[in-house]
């Protein structure tokens, strides 16, 4: 009798883990595959001994139409295993992991964040912190035995048909709310009257927390006009802003003179967006720099691609910090690190502007506790509160940082084994490596000579001229990024331009030099 593997009428294709989770096309995310990779890691907690039998699991979804389906497999799974599955919703990550969190429960979130609507993920969240680098071979073992296990059962007896779909799933419980209340309470039992007389505008779009997070402003005393709801999943994403972005954001404040700002979440709402009453953006940098002060934090880690105004902004204030390669596991495990090495206020913070926390902050008498987890909540409303304070205009706010200017943005259908290799290529900091990007980002588009080149995550330029090009595989998707700064924003935005454009730009440039040499190395 076949074997499920055999009879499956479809290549598999298995998710990977990127800094955030599982990614993956939703065609690709059968129920079988997300089923294999929700035991897996139910196993690996289990062998941890943070699952106890017949224990408690979280779960969450954002507002994707293949969100439900995911979602199904997911509890599925969980209940196989013999556990029991709390279903909180359609909630922020940062929301049902703060609950896991409380409770020493993991949790899991259903959620493609800011990507495509043709893409979805799976966030494993542990029970006391998140998947870090140093769980994933564990949890990647225990998944190849799960789907060895379930690929070698006989078909007829198999839980999933040929299509990779379950014959039958579970129903998820009803929806509790409690996660969602918990979340808000955090917020509302610190910050209770700190918005009052604000007026703000709340982009809703298919943000998951998009009608949580305006009712917690106006719980918190502002005035709040949401805008822009959508049916439609709208990919928007804080580290590739687009032209159509800003000309909307540009539109909503010409609309409303008197907001005191426009804000927004990506998808899964950690990830946040500032935008000033002038309609402009603030990238998560400088927001996580304007936020880790406001708290008095005495330590930060957060990306090597971020603005070197941040580190000058920090260095001023008084604020140790630490760069680390991209993704939540890497600033967590630098906050780890400065907490052991006695710093009691931590934060850090993603380019993209999600916002972490270690240690205990007192505010006005309260303490706000750690949520070492993306949140978009928090730099927003610290954003808000810091330029209140100081009677500023929230542009006012920003124009005092260090006047460094930065641009983000990405080229699609990118190969990632192509991206791989252009980080290979030019691992070395040699005079042979920077003449070579030297004939790429040539002086014709304004570079100047490359000075140094940083490998930690990426490829980082440093050039003559003050300009700072780096150049980063997605981890996830088929993407090359680019981040910028410059002493301009025209310059930042112009070397972003320059290359991502099509079908000329450097990146394509890059790519085609690269083909040429794989193809007389083989010839």
């Amino acid at each position: 009798m076949a074997n499920l593997r055999d009879t499956l009428t479809y290549e598999p294709h298995e998710l990977k883990f990127g800094t955030s989770g599982l990614r993956g096309l939703v065609t690709d995310m059968t129920d079988l595959e997300c089923y294999i990779n929700t035991v897996g890691f139910l196993r690996f907690e289990a062998e941890s001994g943070e699952l106890k039998p017949g224990g408690v699991v979280y779960l969450a979804g954002d507002l994707r139409d293949s969100t439900p389906r995911i979602s199904r497999a997911v509890a599925t799974a969980v209940a196989d295993e013999g556990y029991k599955v709390v279903n909180c919703g359609l909630i922020p990550t940062p929301a049902v992991s703060l609950w896991g969190f409380a409770h020493g429960k993991p949790s899991i979130m259903v959620t493609g964040s800011h990507i495509p609507a043709d893409r979805n993920g799976i966030k494993f969240v542990r029970a006391h912190d998140e998947v870090l680098k140093e769980h994933e071979a564990g949890i990647k073992a225990a998944v190849a035995d799960v789907r060895a296990r379930l690929y070698g059962e006989k078909a007829a007896e198999s839980k999933f048909g040929a299509d990779g779909m379950l014959k039958e799933a579970v129903e998820l419980p009803g929806a509790k709310d409690d996660a969602a209340e918990n979340y808000r309470k955090r917020y509302l039992d610190v910050f209770a009257g700190r918005l009052k007389g604000k007026k703000l505008v709340f982009y809703q779009h298919s943000a998951v927390g998009r009608d949580l997070l305006v009712k917690l402003f106006e719980d918190l005393g502002a005035t709040v006009v949401p805008m822009g709801r959508s049916d439609v999943f709208v990919p928007i994403d804080s580290e590739n802003v687009r032209p159509e972005d800003e000309a909307y954001f540009a539109k909503v404040a010409a609309e409303h003179p008197d907001m005191f700002a426009m804000v927004s979440t990506d998808g899964d709402s950690d990830r946040p967006f500032v935008i000033d009453e002038t309609g402009e953006f603030h990238r998560g940098d400088m927001l996580g720099a304007v936020v880790a002060k406001w708290l008095g934090a005495d330590a930060a880690s957060y990306p090597v691609s971020a603005s070197d105004a941040t580190d000058t902004y920090l260095t001023d204030n008084g604020i140790a910090w630490e760069h680390t390669r991209i993704g939540s596991p890497y600033v967590i495990a630098g906050m780890k690190k400065a907490m052991a090495a006695g710093k009691q206020r931590v934060v850090s913070w993603e380019v993209n502007g999600g916002f972490l926390t270690e240690g205990g902050f007192e505010i006005d008498g309260k303490m706000l506790g750690a949520l070492p987890t993306r949140d978009a909540f928090l730099p927003i409303l610290v954003a808000l509160l810091a330029a209140a304070d100081a009677g500023q205009k929230v542009s006012e706010r920003f124009a005092a940082l260090p006047q460094r200017f930065t641009q983000a943005g990405l080229i699609n259908d990118f190969p990632t084994e192509v991206s791989a290799a252009l980080v290979r290529k030019f691992t070395r900091d040699d005079e042979l490596t920077r003449g070579e990007l030297e004939g790429y980002f040539t002086r014709e588009l304004g570079f100047g000579q490359v000075s140094s080149i940083n490998t930690l995550d990426g490829v980082r330029m440093y050039f003559s001229n003050g300009d700072i090009a780096h150049l980063r595989p997605s981890g996830n998707a088929p993407q090359l990024r680019i981040y910028s700064v410059a002493g301009s924003q025209k310059r930042a935005d112009d070397i972003v331009a320059a290359a991502i454009a099509e079908p000329d730009g450097i990146f394509r440039r890059m790519e085609r030099a690269l083909k040429v040499e794989a193809e007389a190395s083989a010839a």
